[in-house]
């Protein structure tokens, strides 16, 4: 019978959201699921190392947030860029969408674009005179359920201690958590996968199956991939790694499920959608947080753990009131 995506709803009270991170970027609570005994525990994130084995390998998703919220000069238009082939063409979503029709306006700074085309999502490819300064103009695009403007220290605590490369609109934030300290203690090598809107953009279909994502580009090296092939179990920090592994995995399928794929350096895009049933070519663990109701990516953990135990374990974080979201706690799946 065809998954239903309300067979991944669930009711948070929303003081539940986080709305700030905590002072302390390793003080979260950490939930662990193990998926073969079906157990759930109530854990700290800084005990992490304990779950971790000898010849685990820990992949962290090395982007960057760039500003990619800007405001018209009057204040009346919100841009966020998706994207474009150079500083002067952005690929926009636009609010109010039906006031920027092609050949009309905006103004940012001392910088004038104009609407070119509309593609089929409704997006505007914007044209500019001069380049706009996105560090004096732009914003984070935080998400919506912050239900706030971006403030300073949003600047620091949106990104990962270890993000390099710049190019995401939202944060992988199962890394949020980590400190450079705890990192340099675990065996770990990064990836990158440019966080777009594809991954958070909302199941409007009501069967599963029918949903499609949109493509997000990516980057693994050869250094990676020859650690990732030497690890006795690979801990995917982030479901956008996960993503990443598994979009490779697919892809090198050897036809043998106890047979991982031999990785190799790869840069492309994708746009895999991880859902029940699924079969994990590479990633063994993950370490993760809280996801929205009837997220693609509470289908992707669904997949790794079970939906019933997904579910049972999302009714417990609520009942024990653990912090959701983007700057909330977060779960680790074993």
């Amino acid at each position: 019978m065809p998954l239903s995506t309300d067979d991944f709803d669930f009711h948070l009270p929303p003081e539940l959201i986080a709305r700030h991170p905590l002072p302390d970027r390793q003080a979260s609570r950490m939930l662990v699921v193990d998926r073969t005994a079906g157990t759930i525990n109530h854990q700290k994130f800084t005990d992490l190392p304990a779950f971790l084995r000898d010849g685990d390998r820990l992949v962290l998703n090395n982007t960057r947030v760039v500003p990619a919220r800007f405001f018209s000069n009057d204040g009346r238009i919100e841009l966020l860029r998706l994207g474009g082939p150079d500083p002067l063409h952005w690929l926009c979503l636009v609010k109010p969408g039906k006031r920027m029709k092609p050949g009309r306006t905006i103004g940012i700074g001392d910088a004038t674009g104009t609407v070119m085309a509309i593609d089929a999502d409704g997006n505007r490819l914007i044209e500019w005179d001069r380049e706009v300064d996105p560090d004096t103009h732009g914003q984070l695009a935080l998400p919506p359920y912050l239900d706030r403007q971006q403030e300073d220290a949003d600047r620091e605590r949106y990104q990962t201690v270890y993000a390099r490369e710049e190019g995401a609109i939202a944060s992988p934030t199962a890394g949020l958590h980590f400190t450079p300290g705890l990192l340099e203690t675990l065996p770990h090598s990064f990836l990158t996968l440019h966080v777009g809107l594809g991954t958070f953009r909302p199941v409007s279909v009501d069967n599963v199956a029918d949903h499609r994502m949109h493509e997000e580009r990516f980057h693994l090296d050869a250094e990676t991939a020859a650690h990732i092939n030497a690890a006795q179990r690979v801990v995917a920090v982030g479901t956008t790694v996960t993503r990443v592994l598994e979009h490779l995995g697919r892809e090198l399928d050897t036809g043998h499920p106890t047979v991982k794929p031999a990785l190799t350096a790869a840069s492309g895009a994708t746009d895999i959608f991880i859902y029940p049933p699924y079969r994990f070519r590479i990633v063994d663990a993950l370490l993760t947080n809280f996801h929205l109701p009837k997220s693609t990516l509470l289908m992707l953990i669904s997949a790794l753990a079970g939906r019933d135990l997904i579910l049972e374990a999302y009714a417990e974080a609520i009942a024990e009131r653990y912090r959701f979201y983007s700057y909330g706690d977060c779960m680790l799946i074993v």
